[in-house]
């Protein structure tokens, strides 16, 4: 079924197709099946932002194509005073998808019990991946987000994937997820976009108080100050230094900071110990959490 949502200033075009069945998703990629068409694939969870936007021009670009999935999934929360406060505007999402999106293109818009109609009990193993840093502080998270990612591919069915590098792990979640599940799934890591103060872009970013905003750019500062730092310091001493200058009471605190080989996110403690080494943060402020990441 063709949606035509009325949300806000205008009646979005007819040409923007809006899916809330899975039937409905599947009938219309199947029809276009014989075309041979490659279909790239942007999940989200709504809240939508610049970042989420990069991704689907990206996208755009690079198939002929395009599904956007609008789905702020439960089980991902281990926190539900999280999820009650979770942004949703479905309206404002529908309104900047409306000119990028093509003939072909749509946008999924599922019900919690559409995706779930029977209570969840898979579990994922996935290794250290999901036991440090996130895995570690919001335990239950990346089965979570293992078991929507591998439903939303099955039901939307894409070549490509499009996936922003703020949330890394999640990105090295969603690849092992491919192994397990032996789908044939092209994944593209898409650069972290940022505010021109720094600050990584995030549907929770709303949520942040004028003071804490005024902060909150203080991370990727103080992430650019130490890998700059990496010459003539230890990873341990640079997570010192990160922890020192961003704790600011009743403003910024640090829950962890972690350097990590980029691969298989083993925390290092010298920097002869990967190849390729990012240092990964999670940051408390006020009533937000933000995270963030940076090569070094």
């Amino acid at each position: 079924m063709n949606i035509i949502y009325t949300y806000f200033r205008k009646p979005f075009s007819s040409a923007m197709k809006v899916f809330e069945s899975i039937n409905a998703v599947r009938e219309h990629t199947h029809s276009l099946k014989n075309q041979q068409l490659r279909l790239g694939f942007v999940p989200t969870m709504g809240a939508l932002h610049q970042g989420h936007l990069s991704l689907v021009r990206r996208a755009a670009q690079e198939n002929d194509m395009v599904a956007v999935s609008i789905f702020v999934n439960p089980i991902q929360f281990n926190n539900p005073d999280d999820l009650d406060k979770y942004p949703r505007n479905i309206g404002a999402d529908l309104e900047l998808l409306n000119p990028l999106l093509r003939e072909d293109d749509f946008v999924f818009v599922p019900s919690v019990s559409e995706i779930y109609p029977s209570a969840e009990t898979h579990t994922y193993d996935f290794g250290d991946l999901a036991t440090v840093m996130e895995g570690r502080y919001r335990p239950g998270h990346f089965n979570g987000v293992g078991i929507v990612v591998n439903r939303l591919f099955r039901i939307v069915e894409p070549g490509t994937a499009y996936f922003g590098e703020k949330d890394f792990q999640q990105l090295a979640i969603v690849r092992r997820l491919l192994g397990i599940e032996e789908l044939p799934i092209e994944i593209v890591p898409c650069e972290i976009i940022r505010e021109p103060d720094g600050l990584a872009m995030s549907s929770r970013n709303v949520r942040l108080t004028e003071e804490h905003r005024k902060a909150a750019p203080l991370i990727y500062q103080t992430l650019k100050n130490a890998s700059a730092m990496t010459g003539s310091s230890d990873p341990g001493q640079l997570k010192q230094y990160i922890t020192a200058t961003l704790n600011q009471p009743g403003k910024l605190e640090v829950e962890y900071v972690e350097f990590a080989d980029e691969t298989t996110l083993t925390p290092v403690s010298n920097w002869s110990q990967a190849e390729k080494i990012r240092c990964f943060i999670a940051v408390q402020a006020g009533a937000v959490r933000l995270i963030d990441n940076i090569r070094v």
